[in-house]
């Protein structure tokens, strides 16, 4: 049995979206030959929690949490926001608050916090694998990121020990989505692309979530073409085992979007073709999971849909499924061609139809193509003939089995027992 230290900064009780891939990789790969002992903080100070995650952490899994650092307690104090205030991650970076204190703390966390807010987790465990690795050994380092710290605390402990480091990216580094239109001076920019480079060419695999971002940084990096490698995002098939799909109580029709949606994933031509439909006749609810940005919640307005729209705000995760089951049809924003929304998958197991946008996403069209599972508009087309032939959609749920988290993390593991035995 293989041994693992697995560095990830998102873990239950956090509500993270992002900590169910580490999250259920960890508790599988025992299974496929790598036993790995999670590397974690003690508390996420930023997400919400979703206490129901915690029965979820295998009993035999070991998990070592260290403390950090943060900033939030200054963001909050320069924003006059109570000590115990939650913060919307939707909301931090958006361009429709226009106040000096707000751009002030974008321009800040731009520019002097590299990679990320959470570079303050770096000495912390740092500190903690080495106590570990002096009472044990271990065959690999596996990161996963964002927050890209994960990396670079990674790749730290595999050159003082010469440990195999193994990445795992769900989303760019330097330029990742949320980056756009917001300003980083030009050292920042060098400084980080310096710390991508390291981490990269130092790993011996980099796995990436996604076809369009495994290319990317093969684009970037050409060394990377011999250990650059796919894996999913993926959901568990198991979870919706639990999942009641009831029967409709009204002729309404409800779109569900789950996650965080931000002003840049603003479907403006969406809101306008549902009030088009509301004005004929057609009943729609709209359903948003999770935060919302104000950009958005202001074309809703615009638009006239506030009576039509419900904001449920953040919901443990099988709340959020069952929301999801539930829905009529489902609501997709990419934000760029790299990039294939988590809940993708979730939705593609429902069995409902999906709406995408996105200004250029091609494994995003083959998906949905593959599984008859909906259509792609880019966000100045109107999605008319999405309403006009949403019956015609027959999805083909079963294809979507292949996303199974324990299917992908059984490839996952045997990658790394073949190319790093």
């Amino acid at each position: 049995m293989k041994k693992a230290l697995f560095i990830t900064y998102f873990w239950p009780p956090s509500g993270k979206a992002s900590l169910l891939q580490p999250l259920r990789i960890a508790s599988y790969l025992k299974e496929f030959g790598i036993e790995p002992t999670v590397v974690t903080v003690e508390e996420d100070r930023f997400n919400l929690k979703d206490e129901t995650l915690l029965s979820q952490i295998p009993e035999s899994l070991k998990v070592e949490k260290t403390k950090a650092w943060e900033p939030f307690s200054l963001y909050r104090k320069a924003l006059n926001k109570p000590a115990d205030s939650k913060l919307v991650a939707s909301e931090t970076i958006s361009s429709s608050n226009s106040s000096f204190a707000h751009r002030a703390s974008i321009w800040i966390r731009m520019n002097l916090f590299v990679p990320d807010a959470r570079i303050g987790w770096y000495f912390y465990a740092v500190s903690k694998c080495k106590e570990l690795l002096s009472k044990g050994t271990y065959d690999y380092i596996i990161t996963n990121g964002p927050p890209h710290s994960a990396h670079l605390i990674g790749r730290k402990i595999s050159k003082l020990y010469n440990i195999p480091h193994i990445t795992i990216f769900i989303d760019p580094w330097v330029d990742i989505a949320y980056y756009k239109g917001l300003k980083r001076n030009r050292l920042t920019v060098k400084l980080d692309n310096k710390f991508e480079k390291t981490v990269v060419e130092n790993a011996k695999l980099n796995f990436f979530v996604t076809e369009e971002l495994k290319k990317y940084y093969i684009n970037k990096y050409p060394s990377l073409a011999n250990t650059a490698e796919i894996m999913h995002w993926g959901y568990d098939v198991k979870e919706f085992d639990k999942i009641t799909r009831h029967d409709k109580s009204s002729d309404s029709l409800t779109i569900v979007h789950s996650g965080n949606i931000f002003d840049y994933q603003n479907p403006i031509k969406l809101w306008e073709e549902i009030s088009t439909q509301i004005n004929s006749g057609i009943k729609i609810q709209i359903k948003f999971i999770g935060t919302v940005s104000p950009g958005i919640k202001n074309s809703i307005k615009d638009f006239k849909l506030d009576a039509y729209t419900k904001y449920l705000g953040f919901l443990p995760y099988r709340e959020m499924l069952s929301e999801v089951v539930n829905a009529d049809f489902l609501l997709v924003c990419a934000t760029e061609k790299r990039h294939l929304p988590g809940k993708l998958f979730e939705y593609l197991h429902t069995g409902n139809p999906i709406i995408a946008f996105a200004e250029e996403n091609p494994e995003l069209e083959r998906i949905l193509s593959e599984l008859n599972s909906g259509m792609v508009f880019t966000y100045d087309i109107s999605p008319k003939p999405f309403f006009d032939n949403i019956s015609n959609f027959k999805p083909k749920k079963e294809l979507a089995l292949k996303y199974d988290r324990k299917s992908l993390t059984q490839v996952f593991a045997k990658t790394i027992l073949n190319k790093l035995p």
